[in-house]
């Protein structure tokens, strides 16, 4: 173990990014955004004394990270740490993943060049595990000058800088694949989340498929799922042709997407097989959460559904980036008990990064979260520690 039981005295720094921003078209995000400029909150975590050369990049597409327990466990151990927000803090509405990846490089850029820091690694868990992918494809060789709503974002010419290594930590595949994987697809109506397929149903009683799942069963109900997120691209991308075409004032519009976590996985164990608790999401009851307000994609907006949550029109998507990422020491770490990330997610980015610099550790037991799990959180650091010096990332 490299970790000692004595923690380091470390401060949080507030650290706050301007930069201008003028954009075709411009969504609405609070208050992260206004006269023309972006504006991105952070903070620094580190020991008053620091001379540390090398700093850990958290970045989640929404959500802040610096509460969590492993950003914090890192700055226990002595270790410079950046929890980044970007430009749409805890709201995800209106997110367009594109201008995530440009912030992202703005707090790259600014630990280098303004914090001093010589190395920089982007750490990448749960959600924030696929941005680091798409950040990273993007930094080696960027190629989008669009979002997939065909609005202009230049991601050629914004000059990101790679990350000297990324670290995948009980991360998933994309927020797009994730989310239609735990689409309900006997949702047969968008208007009327009542009106279901009770052959799909599968959280209903009456349903006539029940665990343990035939194969049959679960290919036919995966195509069923995939079949709803690409009918709900196909109206959004109508939609926006429709608005566009009509050239008035109204350019986007939010709406509602109904039942997103449903999924064979969770009452049936047979179904990729892990050390998951049955009949548990990350979320609680995958059942209540799943007609609940506060789901995966509940309220977004047609060009933020093609951007973050379509199944094929995502440049966010885990394994489209992985194989674009020739250069980079990656580390991935699966926690196979990971209630938030199903098992066939991380050895399917791991099989697709084309990097030949990548090491996969497999942490027994541990939750997304590690709670009340220690020594699994403290085994997860010193993987990333020990990657770290043995890559010349870490003095």
């Amino acid at each position: 173990m490299l970790m000692t039981s004595q923690k380091a005295e470390w401060t949080r720094i507030p650290l706050i990014l301007s930069f201008a921003d003028n954009p075709k078209f411009t969504e609405t995000y609070g208050f992260a955004g206004n006269s023309g400029h972006v504006n991105l909150e952070g903070q620094l975590m580190r020991r008053p004394d620091s001379t540390a050369k090398t700093v850990y990049v958290f970045m989640h597409p929404t959500s802040v990270l610096h509460l969590l327990p492993m950003p914090i466990a890192l700055a226990d151990a002595g270790l410079d740490v950046l929890c980044a927000a970007s430009r749409y803090p805890r709201n995800d509405s209106a997110l367009i993943q594109e201008k995530v990846a440009i912030d992202l490089g703005k707090w790259i850029a600014h630990a280098r060049d303004a914090l001093g820091y010589e190395k920089v690694v982007l750490l990448g868990w749960s959600g924030g595990g696929s941005l680091s992918l798409f950040y990273q494809a993007q930094a080696e060789s960027p190629s989008i000058t669009e979002t997939p709503a065909d609005d202009p974002v230049d991601l050629v010419s914004a000059g990101l800088q790679p990350a000297d290594g990324v670290i995948f930590i009980a991360a998933h595949l994309s927020r797009a694949e994730t989310l239609t994987e735990w689409l309900d697809p006997s949702v047969v109506n968008e208007l009327d989340p009542d009106d279901r397929d009770l052959e799909l149903d599968i959280y209903s009683p009456d349903c006539p498929n029940q665990p343990p799942y035939s194969p049959e069963f679960v290919t036919r109900f995966r195509e069923a799922q995939r079949a709803r997120n690409r009918r709900i691209t196909a109206w959004a991308e109508a939609q926006l042709a429709r608005l566009r075409a009509a050239g008035g004032a109204e350019q986007e519009r939010a709406f509602v997407v109904h039942r997103t976590m449903c999924d064979v996985r969770w009452f049936d164990p047979t179904v990729d097989p892990s050390d998951r608790r049955v009949g548990v999401s990350y979320m609680g009851d995958p059942r209540a959460v799943n007609v609940g307000p506060v789901g995966l994609a509940r309220y977004t907006t047609l060009r933020s559904w093609l951007s973050q949550w379509s199944y094929d029109k995502s440049n966010a998507r885990g394994p489209l980036n992985a194989a674009k990422i020739h250069r980079t020491p990656v580390l991935l770490i699966e926690n196979t008990a990971d209630e938030a990330v199903p098992a066939t997610h991380n050895p399917a980015i791991f099989e697709a990064l084309a990097t030949p610099d990548k090491e996969y550790v497999r942490l027994e037991g541990a939750t997304h979260y590690y709670l009340g799990q220690p020594e699994l959180l403290a085994a997860c650091l010193d993987a990333v520690i020990g990657w770290s010096r043995r890559k010349g990332l870490l003095a």
